[in-house]
Parts: C-alpha cells; structure tokens; sequence
C-alpha cells in the first residue's frame, strides 16, 4: 500500500493520446548527455539537466549548445529547488562505483553512490513531483550489502509516491557490447499493478536469476508490473561495425614487438584461437584485456565478436584492445575514444574532446543510446500516454 504522504501526490490517470511536447524530462547525473540523446530519439524534451563534473559537462556543452540555459553544474545535495522546473520524468543515472564489483562496494551510502539521496531530496522538495521517475545503475545494485541497498531504493520511492518496477537490459541486444543494466520505473498511481502473472508473462530477455531474487525477496514493498514487450531478437551489429579506419601506418598500432609481448601473455587456449582466425578468408576483429590470473599477467581474447562492458580507470579496469587477424598478420593497438562512442550508440558528429581520458571516462560513465531510446518508446511514451496532466505544468 502507497502511505498516506504519498497518496497525497497522486495523479489521475487518463487514455487520452498525449504529444510530445508533454513528454519533458529532469535529467540527474546527466553526464555527457546519453540518456538525452536516447529520449530524444524517442520524443522526450530534457528541460533540466545536473552533474558536478566539469569536464562531462563540457562533452555535453560541446554537442547541446543549449547546454548553459538547462544544465545546472553541481553537486545534486546543492540543488536549489526553484532551480528545478516541473517535469513530466525524472531520470538518475546515480554513479556506480561502490556499488560495482570493479569498485569498492562501499554501497548506496558509500561517497559515490550516495549522491542516490541527493535526488531523493531533491524530489521531496518539489512542490509536485515528476509523476515519472527512472533509475539506472550496475547489476550489483541488486546485491550490493546482501541485496539491502536495492531495497532502500525501492523503499525510499515507494516513501515518496512511487509504485516500481525493475528489468534489466544488456546493450548487446542493440550494440556490439556487453553491458547489463538494471532499470527501475516508478510511476505515481493509485492504482499499481502487484500482479505476479504480469511479471511471469515477461520475457526472460528482460530478467535475471539475481533480479527475480531481489523483487521475490522485497514482495512486500508497492510494485506496479508493466506489460513490457521482449527486446529485439538478434544484433544487427558486429565489432567491425564499429572500429574506426587507422591506416596501415597509424602510430596507434601497436610494433610487432609489443604484438609480440602479448601473444606470450596468452593462454595455449587463446593461441589456438588466434591461430584459428588467423585460417579464416577474412580479417576478423577481437576485443582483448589485460587480467592477473593465478599471479600472472595474461592477455584475454573475448571470442564472442563484441566488446565487453566499457569501463573508467577510475572504476577498477583496464583500458579494452584491439586486436585484428588476418592470414600472416596479427595487429593489436588500444581501442579509440571514437570506438567507446559507437559502442554506445553515439553519432560520430558527436565531437570528441583532445584528452583521451576525459573521453574514455565520459564514454564508460554513460548509458547505450539505443537501450534509453528502446525503453522510451516502449515503456516510458505508454505510460506518458495514460497520465492527465495540465500542460501549463510539464513543458516549457
């Protein structure tokens, strides 16, 4: 049951067809502006946008020109609430970094994750809350301090009007890269959905074993199960798709003497799969990282033709490589920014700032276009479409 507070911001809900001049967005954690970009594609308007870091703010500044009118460059805790225009949606991409395996697991409280309830905050002080919210972070939000952290995310929504449900998306449904994100969508309703058969009816290409625990485990808190369509079938897209055309000579390309380095930190099982790519009719593409394993350092070859899950230095893990076989030639060199960038989705007139790890680390803090877009119109314009809502209130 929602408590009384929040029945308090409760909207009506209506079928009536709305447009998208309706569909406005508060981004928090806006970042370098993905969760933009893919709203956008889906027919959002981002009238607000948060983020404390200079250097994201001036990717994004460098694409929205607009930026300076919308973007508010603080710490969320800092929000003045005047500050913050009604919105139709909020969206908190919250960092991840103590709640991630690659980093160190302080939690929901830890001094980066824990900017989480500073949105909380900021949404108490609202005069009238987005009827919409949407959360995203890492898959170990789910079991983060023995899965308590997830709870006191959904918990605290529910505090605040909130009925929510919670699915999981892998980009390489969308992109040639392995990347599993937790989504949760809260809606303000009377009336929410705690039917379990909505929520076995779902398909699997929206769950996990860890995420079905986590709501088994949390029944008693308000859910409000949507009837979510299953994500696209196969890729459309491989990691060839995606690399950018260095020339023969480009000085990123590793000497053979480094090429060979890495060959002696692979394992026989890795040699025999280069040697095998090496008897294909074509050149083929590999993702490659660098792990200790058994006190050793090895070269890993990743052997299912995408990238694995982008990353920052500041989140515990080596920068990906490249490697390109072909019949008498093996060539390795560090994955571009511009390669991070379609592995996200990201136009390539998106442009790109001169330090590399400003933007390896905007890249690899972000979310995959395609998936926010995917989840705009299947998830978040059905739900925009059912809520009455006075349009003097919700867009600009």
């Amino acid at each position: 049951m929602l408590t009384s507070t929040a029945m308090q911001s409760v909207l009506p809900l209506n079928t009536v067809e709305r447009t998208s001049s309706y569909r406005t967005c508060a981004e928090y954690f806006a970042g370098i502006g993905l969760v933009r970009l893919g709203l956008e594609r889906a027919g959002w308007n981002i009238i607000f946008a948060n983020d404390w870091a200079r250097e994201k703010f001036d990717m994004y500044a460098a694409y929205f020109q607009e930026a300076e009118d919308h973007y508010a460059l603080e710490n969320v805790f800092d929000l003045c609430q005047t500050d913050v225009p009604p919105s139709l949606l909020a969206t908190a991409s919250f960092p991840c970094i103590d709640l991630s395996l690659a980093g160190n697991l302080e939690g929901i409280s830890g001094r980066h994750s824990g900017a989480f309830w500073g949105f909380i905050e900021v949404l108490k002080r609202q005069q009238r809350r987005p009827p919409l919210v949407m959360l995203e972070n890492v898959g170990g939000w789910l079991t983060s301090n023995q899965g308590k952290d997830f709870r006191l995310t959904i918990k605290a929504l529910n505090e605040l009007g909130y009925a929510c449900d919670v699915f999981a998306i892998d980009a390489a449904r969308f992109v040639p890269q392995s990347r599993l994100r937790v989504f949760v969508v809260g809606v303000q309703t009377a009336e929410p959905n705690d039917d379990v058969l909505t929520l076995a009816q779902r398909s699997t290409s929206l769950t996990t074993k860890t995420l079905d625990r986590a709501i088994a485990s949390n029944r008693d808190l308000t859910w409000n199960f949507l009837d979510i369509p299953p994500l696209p079938e196969g890729l459309s897209r491989s990691l060839d798709s995606i690399v950018e055309d260095l020339s023969e000579d480009d000085e990123r390309w590793w000497p053979a003497s480094e090429v060979e380095r890495h060959l002696q930190m692979m394992s026989a099982i890795n040699i025999a799969y280069i040697d095998e790519l090496q008897h294909r009719y074509r050149y083929s593409y590999r993702t490659m990282y660098r792990r200790v394993r058994n006190g050793q350092q090895r070269a890993e070859l990743r052997k299912d033709n995408i990238a694995g899950c982008l990353r920052t230095a500041r989140g515990g893990s080596s920068r990906q490589m490249l490697v390109r076989v072909e019949t008498g030639s093996i060539r390795m060199r560090l994955m571009t920014p511009r390669e991070y960038a379609r592995l996200q989705g990201v136009p390539d007139d998106y442009p790109l700032p001169k330090r590399i790890n400003q933007a390896l680390t905007g890249f690899g803090d972000a979310v995959c276009v395609p998936v926010i877009t995917w989840i705009g119109e299947n998830i978040l314009n059905p739900l925009a479409a059912t809520l009455l809502l006075p349009q003097s209130k919700f867009h600009s």
